[in-house]
């Protein structure tokens, strides 16, 4: 069975945003790494259409970001959206109810697939379906925007910490 974790970029107030922040080159590395370890993604439909752009190839990438792109492409994704008719390569949209869509996609999988974007993040964790939470906490204060937690507040317990450079990663599970 499958396990979903819910992982993204946090500020040090408790906000996600791929503009304010983003990873270094060392945690960079740790998310291709991951990436590589991943089953699946499972996107909501504004974040799916950001990580989109990991499906070509750009002349200005270097190494690590060809690396990413490589190892974000090679796994499903699978998108949770009521708008979109159609999605990229090996996406696939999911359809019906999305408690018993997630439900299925646990029981035919193995290992880990990452639950991207606080708002899905949010409707999993009111549904008890998602399994981890890894924060990146980063030396940054936006004072505004989208909060990691951003509906029901899970009770959590501590299973791990490790800094990655200036980044200290938290993983929590269901209390």
């Amino acid at each position: 069975m499958a396990k979903l974790v819910f992982g993204m970029n946090q500020s040090l107030d408790g906000y996600v945003d791929h503009m304010g922040f983003g990873p270094d080159a060392e945690l960079f590395r740790h998310f291709i790494d991951q990436a590589r370890g991943q089953t699946g993604s499972l996107y909501g439909r504004r974040l799916y259409e950001i990580m989109s752009y990991w499906d070509e190839d750009h002349p200005e990438w270097d190494e690590a970001r060809r690396d990413f792109a490589a190892a974000w492409r090679s796994h499903p994704k699978w998108v949770v959206s009521r708008t979109l008719k159609t999605v990229g390569p090996n996406a696939f949209l999911l359809a019906g109810d999305l408690a018993t869509a997630v439900r299925d996609l646990k029981d035919l999988h193995d290992g880990e697939i990452e639950v991207g974007g606080p708002d899905l993040a949010r409707t999993l964790t009111a549904l008890g379906l998602i399994d981890e939470y890894r924060i990146y906490l980063h030396p940054v204060v936006l004072g505004e925007g989208a909060p990691y937690f951003a509906g029901s507040k899970p009770a959590l317990r501590l299973v791990d910490s490790t800094r990655i450079g200036e980044v200290l990663k938290l993983r929590y599970m269901p209390a």
